[in-house]
């Protein structure tokens, strides 16, 4: 049986280091949406149902996809913005367009001090759902 030298085991305990600190980051920027009526983003639309959303990026502008299942059906930029008061629970912010339809604006996140603003951002018409 071979023994692994002082280096090797240097080199695989900073190997698991990283590979932690990459899964903590990874479901750090993770979220829910659910969608109660269709709702278009970045020009999808998206139909009634549970997401799971991930960002990339570091600062407040980050690459927003949103995943049904493990398939990616959108992606667009978002802004990261600090909110006045945090949310028990994942919630969609949608606005209300001229035609009728529902298009979504923000991404509040349970229990987070912050929001992914899609679009212009602002002041959305109402809360479309919350997920837990």
């Amino acid at each position: 049986m071979k023994v692994a030298s002082g280096s090797q085991v240097k080199f695989a305990a900073v190997l698991v280091a990283m590979i932690f600190v990459a899964a903590n980051s990874w479901a750090a920027s993770k979220g829910t949406l659910e969608i109660n009526q269709p709702t278009q983003v970045a020009g999808t639309q998206l139909a009634r149902g549970k997401y799971t959303v991930r960002w990339e990026g570091t600062g407040d502008q980050v690459e927003l996809k949103i995943y049904n299942g493990g398939r990616v059906v959108t992606s667009t930029p978002a802004h990261k913005v600090k909110v006045q008061s945090r949310t028990s629970a994942d919630t969609a912010v949608v606005s209300h367009n001229g035609d009728g339809s529902l298009s979504l604006t923000e991404i509040r996140f349970g229990g987070k001090d912050f929001a992914l603003q899609i679009g212009e951002g602002g002041g959305g018409a109402g809360a479309s759902g919350a997920a837990k």
